[in-house]
């Protein structure tokens, strides 16, 4: 038997290259030169400040009409959304945030850190768990079981705690 013949050129290409590719348009409305700042941000602070804070967007200086040549382009401020209540432990950070920022893009990008305390993952609101209608065989059993007792809102409370406890769990 024979091996298959080998393709010239890449088959595939890593998911990871594609999608980068893909947000760098849609990242770049935010200021940020290239998705990878946002995508790796846990590989570039760390999980720790990473669960603190997330990079929302770049924040570049006005240029003038006709720069100087000789004049380098001024940094950008890096904006975070920090969650609330954190927000003096990653300005305690923010020198050591520019360095790492700075080192990942391989240039001096960022010069200075502004933080936005919000939740970082919007939480949504809780909904109670819908109960079961009652089992009407339960709750006559609940009620004949609380018969003696005479007053009114102890057996209520009582009538519905049995029906809870005899309802068979679905």
């Amino acid at each position: 038997m024979s091996a298959p013949p080998r393709r010239k050129g890449r088959i595939g290409r890593p998911l990871a290259e594609i999608v980068l590719r893909q947000l760098d348009p849609l990242v770049a409305r935010q200021g940020f030169g290239e998705a990878s700042l946002i995508m790796q941000w846990g590989d570039i602070v760390g999980a720790r400040v990473a669960g603190l804070c997330a990079p929302e967007r770049l924040q570049w200086p006005a240029r003038a009409r006709k720069p100087a040549p000789e004049r380098p382009q001024e940094p950008a401020t890096l904006i975070l959304r920090v969650e609330p209540g954190f927000g003096l432990e990653v300005q305690h950070m923010a020198p050591a945030i520019v360095e790492r920022v700075n080192a990942h893009l391989g240039w001096r990008c960022v010069a200075r850190v502004t933080l936005r305390q919000q939740p970082l993952t919007a939480r949504p609101a809780r909904r109670p768990p819908r109960r079961p209608p009652p089992d009407p065989a339960a709750r006559a059993q609940a009620q004949s079981a609380t018969d003696g007792i005479e007053d009114a809102a102890l057996r209520a409370a009582l009538v519905r705690l049995g029906e809870q406890a005899l309802t068979p769990r679905r």
